[in-house]
């Protein structure tokens, strides 16, 4: 497992283009695990400050439940769907899956509102990129593990 600042240590450009991609949309799915193990999607905000890879959750929230009794989690940042003959211009999609480290209490940024939440830090075991090669002829997916580092493969 790893913090996120260890992947831009080690592979800056990959970080650096997942990053991208997580960045071009607000809003992210989350996969937890419900307390009878089957999965559960929930739409989750995420940020990428000081080296780390933050999300929240508000207080009584089902996924906070989920993270706080099994911290394994998969995050698929936002999905933008290849233009039929602008394939090429297709961005690709990155996904990082790990464990949620408590890491305190957050309150909302909206005046006005007294919620508060819990905030985690992920602690990374895998990060990948799917996306098109240049010609847009096959399927690349990257993908990165503290194990292994970066690997890629091309299928038709």
């Amino acid at each position: 497992m790893a913090a996120w600042r260890e992947i831009e240590q080690t592979e800056p450009e990959f970080a650096a283009r997942v990053q991208r991609l997580f960045d071009a949309g607000r809003h992210k799915t989350i996969a937890t695990l419900r307390a009878d193990g089957s999965p559960r999607i929930s739409g989750i905000e995420c940020e990428f400050v000081d080296g780390e890879l933050r999300f929240g959750s508000m207080d009584h929230s089902r996924k906070g439940a989920d993270l706080e009794r099994d911290p394994r989690f998969a995050l698929h940042g936002p999905t933008v769907h290849p233009e039929e003959g602008k394939e090429q211009e297709w961005p690709g999609e990155a996904k990082i899956a790990g464990r949620a480290v408590p890491a305190g209490r957050v309150a909302t940024a909206e005046p006005g509102q007294d919620e508060a939440g819990a905030m985690f830090v992920a602690d990374i075991s895998e990060v990948a990129i799917t996306c098109l090669d240049p010609g847009a002829t096959m399927l690349v997916i990257e993908w990165w593990t503290a194990e292994r580092g970066l690997e890629r493969v091309e299928r038709r």
